[in-house]
């Protein structure tokens, strides 16, 4: 046995322990960047978001989507200041371990963990049912297609992370572009009577033709408010592979969360207004509905519809890359195994590729259930951004002369919003799915026992996050001194 088998948190592990576990530096600018925050979130904006309405109708979901916009935009100004101090790998893992301790950093690490292995496996579903309607090649959706995505993808990956990124830009750009010509054409058949045609619960609290469902109707549509931005806060991920991170991990996630807002607000409004809220709330494809308009498909409708694929291999590849880097944050200061952590030659953590995908795929052929899995990964991310939020807040407080090139607009005010959204979105998780919120409990349980009993024994002190935790304790007790 080697010694960086039995090393613990207060021994230094083997000399190549961190040579062995190195990740490409400076392969992605602040444009990669940029199209990895909108890639992680496009697929979203085709079909998913379109279920609240059954939730809460025209109105709940659009008051749920600003607020949950809200949350996103505050968390992603929190986290442009945090990846300016401390811009490695582990990302929200890393900014909680250095605010809220090793247990607060591997609460967030497996919330975030969780988030990013189950949503790849949902999206596999998906692009499985898009092949099988489109036609493509015969296939029909099952094990088959979602092995080819975890293996052609997965194989990109591996091959290394600059061209990785390079890849998704453009699937990304493919997929913007669809979303706009869509918005140009559905717009040209708006009808504002279209807008608040579901039938209204009158036994609801508050319910009108906007609110069918009543007030409790708009918490109930979080969860759905929230697809149109989910992932993009997976951008510092890529903090130790980017080009100058302390500059361009603010401007990529302003400008990718401002896109973001733009097309939300683009697809939200033309869908609904084309076809009819009643007409597209539990449509699998939303946007190919409300350019059909009398059941005839047109050419629009089938080039948003192949659009629509682009945008789901766009997410389903970004998450893959997501996923990766943070099991690596984590497996390399040991809150996982370590062997997880291991780079290939061309600097990709080819095993924190793999095992993932495994599990992704062994889920999404074992279940089927796409819908139920993303619904446990939406749980573990209110976690993980409640989690991140409070660790922008503890250190402002704790830290206030910390060296920050970059700093939060409105400073604690703005992560305090995003702290008390980001709770109530995890509530509003067990109005929309209770099963799916407690199949995510229990795998977190499972987690923290491990974590509980055996890992946080064995933790790396040389990793960039302890060694940053370790820092800031050594100079508090110089303070104190």
């Amino acid at each position: 046995m080697t010694l960086e088998d039995t090393t613990g948190s207060n021994t230094p592990p083997s000399d190549n322990y961190l040579e062995r576990r190195t990740l490409r530096r400076g392969s992605a600018g602040w444009l990669l960047l940029t199209g990895l925050g909108v890639a992680y979130v496009v697929s979203g904006d085709f079909s998913g978001w379109n279920i609240g309405l059954s939730k809460g109708g025209f109105g709940g979901l659009a008051a749920a989507t600003v607020l949950m916009g809200l949350m996103y935009a505050c968390l992603v100004f929190a986290l442009a200041e945090l990846s300016a101090i401390l811009p490695t790998a582990g990302g929200g893992y890393g900014f909680a371990r250095r605010a809220l301790g090793t247990w607060g950093g591997f609460l967030t690490g497996t919330a975030i963990l969780i988030e990013y292995i189950l949503a790849p496996a949902a999206i596999s579903i998906f692009i499985g049912d898009y092949v099988e309607s489109l036609g493509l090649f015969g296939l029909e959706s099952g094990w088959p297609v979602y092995f080819a995505c975890f293996a052609i993808f997965i194989g990109i990956h591996l091959w290394g992370v600059g061209e990785a990124l390079r890849f998704s830009l453009v699937v990304t750009a493919i997929a913007v572009a669809a979303l706009l010509i869509f918005a140009f054409g559905a717009f040209t058949d708006f009808h504002v009577s279209g807008l608040d045609d579901i039938p209204v619960d009158k036994h609801a609290l508050g319910s009108n033709s906007w609110l069918p469902f009543g007030l409790l109707g708009i918490w109930a549509a979080f969860p759905f408010g929230m697809w149109f931005f989910l992932g993009v806060e997976g951008v510092p991920l890529a903090a130790e592979e980017a080009k100058d991170p302390v500059r361009s991990m603010p401007k990529a996630l302003s400008i990718s969360m401002g896109i973001l807002v733009l097309l939300a607000a683009l697809t939200f409004f033309a869908s609904t207004g084309a076809r009819g809220s009643a007409a597209i709330q539990e449509a699998g494809n939303p946007l190919v509905v409300a350019l059909q308009g009398d059941g005839e498909a047109t050419a629009l409708s089938r080039f948003v519809n192949y659009a629509g694929l682009a945008g789901l291999v766009a997410s389903f590849f970004s998450l893959i890359y997501a996923g990766s880097r943070q099991l690596f944050a984590l497996s390399r200061a040991g809150y996982l195994p370590r062997f997880l952590s291991l780079t290939s030659r061309r600097k990709s953590p080819y095993l924190g590729l793999l095992i993932p995908g495994a599990i992704g795929f062994a889920l999404a052929a074992g279940t089927g259930d796409g819908a139920r899995m993303l619904n446990i990964a939406v749980f573990g991310a209110t976690i993980s951004y409640a989690l991140m939020a409070l660790s922008h807040i503890v250190l402002r407080r704790r830290e206030p002369e910390l060296p920050r090139p970059y700093r939060t607009p409105g400073g604690v005010l703005t992560s305090s919003v995003a702290f008390v959204l980001a709770l109530s979105a995890l509530v509003a998780t067990f109005l929309v799915d209770k099963d799916a919120a407690l199949i995510a409990l229990v795998v977190y349980g499972v987690a923290l026992a491990y974590f509980a009993f055996y890992s946080r024994h064995h933790l790396v002190a040389s990793a960039p996050e302890e060694e940053f935790a370790a820092l800031a304790e050594a100079e508090a007790e110089l303070e104190r001194d």
